[in-house]
């Protein structure tokens, strides 16, 4: 068994202080790196011991692979965990920690090359049986090309990188006319974002479901899934609201879409925690998007309705251990619901909206989870990813678990930032989540929010309104001032001038 005594976390804020409370359970000291921007911060002041790497964007910190390296030597770390995001799925940063003779606590710099390119990723999936969504083989580059591929499988198309991910470089094209722009512009962004300009061509499904499967290989050749995830809520292509298991599965489906998640991880000599993703198309058929080669941000679903610590498991598997289960004895337990507090504003198309925290409380009380990496007072830095939070619900059913995230959203209090928690609780209340009934383009068919007042008149609102209930009580009335409640939306609009103040 390969000895980890302490480990430096190559991440910030929230996932950062994750991984430390996992090891420290574990035994094991923990090292932390930090930008300038986050000199204060929680992750920081639990880390046994802490690094700067250098200056607040970064490229010149959290992703200066040399400088991560050197800290971690220095410190006399001997593993490496990268979290999410960042360097998590850079396989020049796994292959350097292993050159310096460090552990990379994850899967090898092979697996992450092989599945970080989409193309060579579903090159690996058909060859081992999955199915994937009809479109192209190979990058495209020839716009005229390109037309004629798009002609025989249909409109409406999609464009998407070949390499990267997260929404960027990826166009729908409804007709041929917006084909050769469509292009130009995927191809654009994706060189922009990922240093690669190559995009392939599928069919664009209208109304599909985004399911992904957790799995985990170990080092003797195991490889297990824990059942699924349902990722639909999104905006801009990135999920806010993550479940498990999925409303839509069945049994029969699941297994089915398990055994090809755990085909697709043995093909590449999987080990450590990944994400297989999936489409779902209305008429329950599947197909293969992806792989994450790295731990998601949505863990602590799984994590809720099997019982495992996935951290954990990671950190065994880099010591070499097998896997303490086998595919039949793990069961799904109750159900999990997760909502990304956000420093964005719903009503203003979800952009960022940094600033201090004047208020920040989160919420407690059975069932409920919240992985946060800031505290009352602290600045939401401009240079990283706005996600304050995360807040996760557990309940016996589905049922409990949306009731336990609506009381749990009512209790959060963050004043100085908007934050996507009244989206998240317009969510929870709206009969297509409730029921189910649901798919991708959940907030472009439901969600179309109106302009709100000002702090200023908002508050002067709710003065009016304080005063007229002080002036009825005065006067001995004794009918209280009604409330409507009114639909999801507009209680959302109430709720979120209210948690503010």
């Amino acid at each position: 068994m390969i000895e980890i005594q302490k480990i430096l976390v190559a991440n910030r804020g929230e996932i950062a202080l994750r991984i430390m409370r996992s090891a420290r359970e574990m035994g094991l000291q923990t090292v932390a790196v930090y930008s300038e921007a986050d000199r204060l911060s929680p992750h920081v002041r639990f880390a046994d011991e802490a690094f700067c790497a250098g200056p607040p964007p970064s490229s010149e910190s959290y992703l200066h692979i040399e400088r991560v390296i050197e800290i971690a030597l220095r410190s006399g770390a001997q593993a490496i965990h990268p979290g999410y995001g960042f360097l998590s799925e850079n396989e020049h940063f796994a292959r350097r920690v292993a050159d310096a003779g460090l552990v990379f606590i994850g899967p090898s710099a092979k697996s992450i090359a092989l599945m970080g390119n989409k193309l060579a990723a579903k090159k690996t999936a058909a060859d081992h049986g999955v199915p994937l969504v009809p479109g192209t083989k190979d990058p495209v580059s020839d716009i005229a090309a390109g037309q004629q591929i798009a002609r025989d499988i249909g409109y409406p198309i999609l464009l998407k990188a070949a390499a990267g991910g997260g929404g960027k470089g990826m166009r729908i094209v409804e007709k041929e006319d917006d084909f050769p722009a469509q292009m130009e512009r995927a191809v654009s962004e994706a060189a922009s974002a990922f240093g690669d300009g190559s995009v392939f061509i599928e069919k664009y499904v209208s109304k599909p479901r985004h399911i992904e499967f957790q799995v985990l290989g170990d080092t003797h050749g195991n490889v297990f899934h824990l059942f699924e995830r349902e990722c639909s809520i999104q905006r801009r292509h990135q999920k806010v609201i993550e479940e498990a298991p999925s409303s839509v599965l069945t049994p029969q489906l699941r297994a089915e879409m398990g055994d090809a998640a755990v085909r697709i991880a043995r093909a590449c000599g999987y080990y450590g925690a990944g994400t297989i993703e999936f489409l779902l198309d209305e008429d329950h058929r599947f197909y293969f998007l992806e792989m994450n080669t790295r731990l998601q941000v949505e863990h602590p679903v799984t994590e809720a309705v099997t019982g495992w610590d996935l951290v954990k498991l990671q950190i065994d598997i880099a010591r070499g251990k097998p896997l303490p289960f086998q595919q039949h004895e793990l069961m799904l337990k109750g159900h999990a619901i997760e909502a990304r507090v956000y420093a964005e504003d719903p009503y203003n198309q979800f952009l960022p909206d940094t600033g201090q925290l004047t208020t920040y409380r989160p919420p407690q009380g059975n069932g409920v989870r919240v992985d946060d990496g800031f505290e009352e007072g602290m600045e939401v830095p401009v240079y990283y990813d706005p996600m304050i939070a995360k807040l996760i619900c557990h309940g016996a059913t589905r049922g409990e678990a949306i009731a336990r995230m609506i009381r749990a959203i009512d209790e959060y209090r963050i004043a100085g930032v908007e934050t996507t928690l009244g989206f998240c609780k317009f969510v929870m209340q709206h009969e297509a989540f409730t029921t189910g009934n649901f798919d991708t383009h959940f907030v472009e068919k439901h969600f179309s929010p109106a302009p709100l007042p000002s702090n200023d008149r908002t508050e002067a609102l709710l003065a009016a309104a304080l005063a007229l209930t002080q002036f009825r009580e005065d006067d001995g009335a004794s009918a209280p001032i009604a409330i409507s409640h009114g639909s999801p939306q507009q209680k959302w609009k109430r709720n979120r001038q209210m948690r503010d103040r």
